[in-house]
């Protein structure tokens, strides 16, 4: 499908990753309360915002939904008299806003569905639990062999992906997960392409991807089934989480912040280079690479969810890599990830800000290493190395790798001409997001600079030394019409041409002039 066609039908057209901000700018006192009236805005556009009406219960009410992330947040206290004076409401005001932008700039929260419908109750007021649940019962009608055991509530961040324990009815015992999701933004598969790749991710064998039970799609979404596993993924071990814990109660607020051995990460990190290698040679892309895309088997780690860019699936990562112009291709931004998850695994926690401008101490300086090569400002500006080329770094290049088990992805030729005209077009509206990014800085940095104070005050001295400057221009070149007018009253007609001196030019004077 050409990048300008029409959508396929299901597809959403929304980017659940792009950041939401929101300034309260105005409260109104009505009779028994205030209600806040906030401007939220979706990314960069200004055209892109609309006015909320929050009441402080509203507030409380998030912020008690909010308290299974663990975290202390800063909402102002309650109080039940002098709650309408004029002073009280202006800083309950700030509380409120300094409240808004703690859960708008933390990662986890500001992704999840609780956060989303009190900022945006247009776009986010659906049931997508119950939406799920009419998509598998439908499915469950043609396949019969299949039962619902209990839905999986919130074990993951996506807010249109939803998660229900299995079973196959002869055979009770075993457990299996299923997973629905809707399309996304990313999607340019024809529908017949993408129902057909779908059907192919079982078919794909290899010792570091997680193995797909049954997968089935129709136009709006798809189906997966794996094996349910117990000890759940790479995050959980790292978090020491429990799987089926709803994702803020268990990655929001970790109880205890520790790394993994040096010979945990050298193996999971070399596991995850290997598999990123083989999707790259395939020409399948991938694009979604943190820790709770991994799950742990033993020793071995397997990539788990290559159906979320068939999809077309905004990534985890996304807010972070749209900031820098040269991550702009999905191999890319698999590097970039990888970054992120060296990190988690090395300091059992991510990074606070990326770029990262120093680390703190790791295992072994070749972790360093490669968290500079794709993490740092000069990884960020520059470009990220290649898969290769990291396999190739002193922290993989000495593992050993004891599998027998030989990888098997058949993908057709006229379906890898699909995905690959995919993939340019996931690239092309990754490349045009960050090319709006970029110019909005730039503007935005130009505007803070011109109307600093200081900025101010050298428009100000420049100002008055140009009027100095034009004074004295003025004054020579009336100097200099008094002395012509003299000289010729004094010589007459016969004095040669040449004989009076010719006027100081005025650029003499200006660039002398101090500065």
């Amino acid at each position: 499908m050409a990048f300008m066609e029409k959508p396929p039908a299901g597809k959403v057209l929304l980017d659940d990753t792009v950041p939401l901000t929101a300034a309260i700018e105005a409260s109104q006192s009505l009779q028994s309360h205030t209600e806040y009236i906030i401007r939220v805005q979706r990314g960069i556009s200004v055209e892109n915002s609309w006015q909320i009406v929050r009441r402080y219960s509203d507030f409380d009410l998030l912020n008690n939904s909010l308290q299974i992330a663990g975290l202390s947040l800063p909402l102002p206290p309650k109080k039940l008299i002098g709650n309408m004076d004029r002073e009280f409401i202006a800083e309950r005001q700030k509380g409120l806003q300094n409240y808004l932008n703690v859960i708008t700039t933390n990662h986890i929260l500001s992704n999840c569905e609780l956060v989303k419908k009190f900022l945006d109750p247009n776009n986010y007021s659906a049931n997508y639990t119950e939406i799920a649940l009419q998509h598998v019962s439908m499915f469950f009608r043609s396949e019969p062999k299949w039962e619902v055991v209990e839905p999986l509530k919130d074990i993951g961040w996506r807010i249109r992906k939803k998660y229900f324990l299995m079973k196959i009815k002869n055979q009770p015992k075993e457990r299996l997960v299923l997973s629905w999701a809707d399309l996304g933004p990313d999607k340019y598969l024809s529908d017949k392409d993408f129902q057909c790749l779908i059907k192919l991710l079982p078919s794909c064998l290899h010792p570091y991807i997680y193995r797909v039970t049954f997968a089935t799609a129709n136009e709006s979404s798809a189906l997966l089934i794996r094996m349910f596993n117990e000890k759940g993924t790479l995050k959980d071990l790292i978090y020491k989480a429990k799987p089926k814990d709803p994702f803020l109660k268990k990655y929001c607020n970790p109880k205890k912040i520790q790394g993994l051995e040096l010979q945990q990460i050298k193996t999971y990190g070399r596991q995850i280079l290997e598999v990123l290698k083989f999707l790259h040679d395939k020409g399948f892309p991938y694009g979604h690479l943190h820790a709770s895309n991994v799950m742990l088997d033993g020793d071995t780690c397997r990539l788990l969810d290559l159906e979320n860019s068939l999809l077309g699936l905004p990534s985890f990562y996304r807010s972070y890599f749209t900031q820098f112009r040269k991550i702009n291709t999905l191999e890319s931004v698999d590097v970039h990830c990888f970054g992120h998850l060296l990190y988690e695994m090395t300091y059992g926690r991510p990074p606070d800000s990326v770029p990262v401008d120093s680390f703190p101490p790791a295992p072994s300086m070749a972790v360093v290493a490669v968290l500079e090569s794709t993490l740092s400002c000069e990884a960020c500006k520059n470009g990220m190395p290649t898969v290769s080329r990291l396999l190739q770094m002193p922290l993989f290049s000495d593992v050993l790798l004891t599998t027998s088990e030989k990888p098997q992805f058949k993908i057709p030729t006229k379906l890898k001409e699909a995905l690959k005209i995919a993939k340019e077009c996931i690239e092309k509206r990754l490349i045009e997001e960050q090319k709006q990014i970029h110019q909005h800085r730039r503007l935005t940095r130009a505007q803070s600079h011109h109307g600093s104070e200081e900025e101010r005050k050298k428009r100000k001295i420049l100002a008055r030394k140009k009027s100095k400057r034009s004074a004295i221009e003025n004054s020579e070149e009336h100097s200099a019409k008094y002395t012509n007018s003299n000289n010729s009253a004094g010589s007459g007609a016969s004095s040669p041409l040449t004989s009076p001196s010719s006027p100081t030019p005025p650029s003499t004077t200006v660039e002398h002039a101090p500065f």
